[in-house]
């Protein structure tokens, strides 16, 4: 967790409690160490957040202090309500978790005439259609993309047939009826596209590959299409 996402949590964690809040309880729920909520606890202090107690005791944050609301259009307001609800398509656990906590952060600065269009937005987001991923954990493949790691993985084609590959993560993308990984695949020597629902098993490598910069990811996009929703690269790769 970043540190300015943590001082924001700790502002929201005592504005919500009803008596004092231990460091060693706020360090449990953020997953650091007392030692660092205290630092952080000085941080807001020396911002002028009017948070008061003392180590052993506990803190609150005194009554009338609010975040600066953010500055959105009713436009971006919806569009973030929108976008939130359109990631539960996605079939991707901890993308909905982090929309949720996108969507509570955001409806608890906003001015009140605005709140609405966040919390109860008069929009339908239809549900997607695409197969839940059984053998791999969908965040674990986004932390591999992020880290540039190659994957190792268990994969059945459309007959059935299994492979096992070492594949350079390069994308996820979603569409509405399947979700696919697209990679570089060491033992095709080419750009291949994975269902994840036929990802049997994965596991991420200690080995590195190099992302070149964007290079990798400019040519996986720019892969013709040859039908909507479809790469030119099948997408029950061989």
């Amino acid at each position: 967790m970043r540190r300015s996402d943590r001082l924001f949590d700790i502002i929201q964690r005592l504005r919500t409690a009803s008596r004092p809040v231990t460091a060693a309880a706020l360090a449990a729920d953020l997953e650091v160490t007392p030692r660092t909520v205290y630092r952080d606890i000085a941080t807001l202090q020396a911002r002028r957040v009017p948070i008061e107690g003392a180590p052993g005791i506990g803190y609150v944050l005194r009554k009338g202090f609010d975040l600066p609301p953010l500055m959105f259009t009713v436009e971006e307001v919806e569009a973030i309500a929108v976008g939130a609800r359109l990631v539960h398509r996605l079939r991707d656990p901890k993308l909905q978790e982090a929309a949720e906590a996108v969507l509570a952060k955001v409806s608890v600065v906003l001015p009140e005439r605005l709140r609405s269009h966040v919390v109860a937005p008069p929009v339908y987001i239809s549900p997607g259609m695409a197969a839940e991923a059984q053998g791999v954990d969908l965040a674990e493949i986004r932390a591999a993309i992020r880290d540039s790691r190659k994957l190792y993985i268990a994969y059945a084609d459309e007959g059935g047939r299994r492979t096992n590959r070492t594949i350079w993560p390069i994308a996820m993308a979603y569409y509405v009826d399947v979700t696919l990984v697209g990679a570089w695949c060491e033992l095709r020597g080419d750009y291949r596209n994975f269902r994840v629902e036929r990802i049997a098993a994965s596991r991420v490598l200690d080995e590195h590959f190099d992302q070149n910069n964007g290079r990798l990811f400019a040519e996986w996009s720019a892969l013709p299409k040859t039908r909507p929703g479809s790469l030119a690269v099948p997408p029950d790769s061989r």
